[in-house]
């Protein structure tokens, strides 16, 4: 698996998140990535040549070792983060396909023309709607994984002892598992991070939604602010205008007077 190449996704994708998306990035990279590259891998690197089961039945060793790990943790770990991190990407094209628009933009138009976005890397519009649709994939995968690795070995836990009745085994033999406290501790911890990541991203979508609602509202008041003051800016102009009339009338008034009490004398 190319890590260089999943860290400069992530570290691409960083400068688009929020905070809670850069606490996960680091999470995903301190907690999940780099223990899975360091430890990880050699702990799990010697389970089936030390998987040791106290009978020489020929094909015994390897349907046992094939009912109690029938998926790698490594090899499902290591699917987990390719998933984890593909939304991530589409994150990343949508932004490069906005400059794109916008590069062309200008060339049709010139470099003086009305841009087509403010900021190609603000989550407005259809970049907000693929955020957020790529963080809720993110926790399916990941809340997915946890229940998958819950169910094939049937919890976390990994006991010294297991045995085995499996064809072609003559009887039921016990097997043992290498180190079965460190891969305990591994995979415990492992879950955990998930679910922390799972929270970071479940608290970043109630943050956007959160601030989305606050803007619209805001918007709202302000637009009925504004159709106040045009109403009463309205009501005022109509008032002078009453009153102008008002005077008109008041002058033509003393002028008909002015004029009867002359034709009179």
């Amino acid at each position: 698996m190319n890590w260089a190449f999943l860290q400069g996704l992530l570290s691409g994708v960083n400068k688009y998140s929020t905070v809670f998306g850069r606490v996960w990035l680091s999470v995903v990279f301190l907690f999940r990535v780099m223990v899975f590259v360091v430890a990880a891998e050699k702990v799990w690197g010697d389970e089936q040549k030390d998987f040791a089961c106290n009978t020489a039945q020929p094909g015994c060793h390897n349907v046992c070792y094939d009912h109690f790990f029938p998926v790698s943790h490594i090899r499902l770990w290591a699917l987990q983060l390719i998933f984890v991190t593909c939304p991530s990407l589409l994150v990343v094209l949508h932004v490069a396909y906005r400059e794109e628009r916008e590069r062309k933009n200008r060339l049709k138009h010139g470099e003086d023309c009305q841009r087509l976005y403010i900021n190609t890397g603000k989550k407005r519009g259809g970049l907000w709607w693929t955020y957020v649709l790529s963080l809720v994939f993110k926790m399916g995968v990941d809340a997915t994984f946890v229940y998958l690795l819950y169910h094939i070995y049937e919890g976390y836990d990994f006991p010294t002892l297991v045995k085995c009745s499996e064809s072609p085994c003559p009887n039921v033999v016990d097997c043992f598992i290498s180190r079965p406290t460190e891969k305990r501790i591994f995979t415990i911890f492992m879950v955990v991070t998930s679910l922390v990541c799972i929270l970071l991203s479940l608290f970043e979508i109630l943050y956007l939604v959160g601030k989305r609602c606050f803007e619209c509202a805001h918007r709202v008041q302000g637009s009925r602010q504004i159709n106040r003051a045009k109403s009463i800016a309205n009501m005022r102009g109509s008032n002078t205008l009453l009153e102008s009339n008002t005077n008109k009338l008041a002058r033509k008034d003393q002028l008909a007077s002015a004029y009867s009490l002359i034709m009179s004398s």
